[in-house]
């Protein structure tokens, strides 16, 4: 039996996106707001998942060992907030690479699927752009948020002039959870 998972863009919903591109550990800011929001998801059943396009790699900018390692070291930090990240799945191409893994189009989605065993229909992504938004209804994923950090603030127009179904709009990645998972996003009884 397949499960659902929570798919999660890094840049903008995790961390801050900043100009020319996240190219070092120092250029890191992460949301307190969303580490906060994902210690919340500690005892969810299923897993949560950063899908994200890091061009930066593509570009020559950064080594994809760099970004795999500023991937990780995120992860370390979320999990000593007591946060949960279960897995990174991470496109390294420049948009012009017409590879199928850059959202919007929904390869990476497709990918974590195959390696977890994941029932997409069931899922939710949150991202801030409308590329992640287009990742996720390709792939079929059964809900999707934009949030306003990041990019989402500029590109919620857009998806209400889209009129896309399904996807919904919050402040930030702790307002999406609460809005989509409801009391399941809440910390379990004696926790926290």
């Amino acid at each position: 039996m397949s499960n659902p998972a929570i798919f999660l863009d890094r840049d903008g919903v995790l961390i801050e996106n900043i100009a020319g591109y996240v190219r070092s550990w120092s250029d890191v800011r992460p949301y307190p707001s969303a580490i906060a929001a994902l210690t919340r998801l500690r005892h969810l059943p299923y897993p949560v998942l950063i899908v994200t396009n890091q061009s930066v790699v593509g570009r020559g900018l950064i080594s994809s060992a760099e970004a795999e390692a500023m991937n990780a070291r995120l992860v370390e930090t979320i999990r000593a907030g007591g946060g949960r990240i279960d897995g990174v799945f991470m496109c390294p191409h420049a948009p012009e690479d017409g590879c199928a893994c850059r959202k919007p189009r929904p390869g990476l989605l497709l990918q974590a699927r195959d390696e977890l065993d994941l029932n997409l229909a069931e899922s939710l992504l949150v991202g801030d752009a409308l590329e992640d938004i287009q990742a996720a209804q390709a792939a079929g994923v059964g809900r999707a948020a934009l949030v306003r950090t990041g990019r989402g603030a500029t590109q919620e127009a857009e998806i209400a002039r889209l009129s896309w179904r399904g996807v919904s709009v919050f402040a930030d990645l702790a307002e999406a959870l609460t809005g989509l998972l409801g009391d399941s996003a809440s910390p379990e009884p004696g926790s926290g």
